[in-house]
């Protein structure tokens, strides 16, 4: 009986997930997303990357940056959506995330759009007109979700896990249009070497914020936590004096 006792025991514990019990023992996965979180080659950077470390510092448990990893946006979304203690960023706050992710934030304020090169004349009035056009998205980003939910066919995108290989067709006529983050999609088309002047918004999917989205079996405990951090760093301490925030904001302008 002892045995069998000893048994059931040990099998039960195999079974149990231990989860971290600090900020800086979580996995943070991040995509090429500037001017929020990116990297060129010297180490992640961006408003975001800058916020996270800020806000964790503030509950004394700075992430470091070599815990942050950079991968294509539909691998790193799929993890955060089933791997417990990790966190998702930058991610968009939609209706349809809102009770898949435990959420801290926002980091800043995003514009979802559908952009197309002026010299087209496009003209947009209503969701379904955009199903004529070829579309350029992100493989799980919020532009295709957000396309979906409106009824415009799949058929109608083109889909890739690279922004910039969108920004290329983009330019080069092989979709008519880009659904994207719009400061995002700007970026990378002046990295590109094209003028941003070129193109313009035909129709606003969504404007909202963008959050620190956790894996729903991660301690809320540590989502707290990072949400008392980024309250605190938007706060400044006196009348006149600039917020941590702000200068990190100022930073990347």
């Amino acid at each position: 009986m002892r045995l069998l006792t000893l048994l059931l025991f040990i099998f039960s514990s195999l079974g149990q997930v231990v989860h971290s019990t600090e900020l800086n023992e979580l996995s943070y996965l991040t995509e090429q997303y500037p001017p929020y979180n990116y990297d060129q080659g010297t180490g992640v950077e961006g408003i975001a990357i800058d916020v996270l470390r800020s806000a964790s510092e503030q509950a004394s448990s700075q992430v470091s940056l070599e815990s942050i990893q950079v991968q294509p946006w539909p691998r790193a979304y799929r993890s955060a959506l089933i791997k417990p203690d990790t966190v998702l960023f930058s991610t968009t706050r939609t209706q349809l995330r809102e009770h898949i992710f435990q959420w801290a934030g926002p980091i800043i304020e995003t514009r979802i759009v559908v952009l197309a090169k002026k010299s087209k004349n496009i003209r947009v009035s209503q969701p379904m007109a955009l199903a004529q056009y070829r579309i350029g998205v992100i493989r799980d980003d919020v532009g295709e979700q957000l396309l979906l939910e409106l009824g415009v066919p799949r058929d109608s995108m083109v889909e890739s896990s690279v922004p910039e290989t969108l920004a290329n067709q983009f330019v080069k006529d092989r979709i008519d249009l880009w659904a994207y983050e719009e400061n995002v999609a700007k970026w990378w088309l002046k990295r590109g070497g094209y003028d941003t002047q070129e193109f313009e918004a035909v129709y606003v999917l969504s404007e909202g914020d963008l959050y620190f989205a956790f894996n729903l079996e991660t301690d809320s405990r540590l989502v707290q936590q990072l949400q008392q951090g980024i309250d605190a760093i938007k706060h400044a301490t006196s009348e006149g004096e600039v917020s941590v925030y702000q200068q990190i904001l100022g930073k990347y302008k």
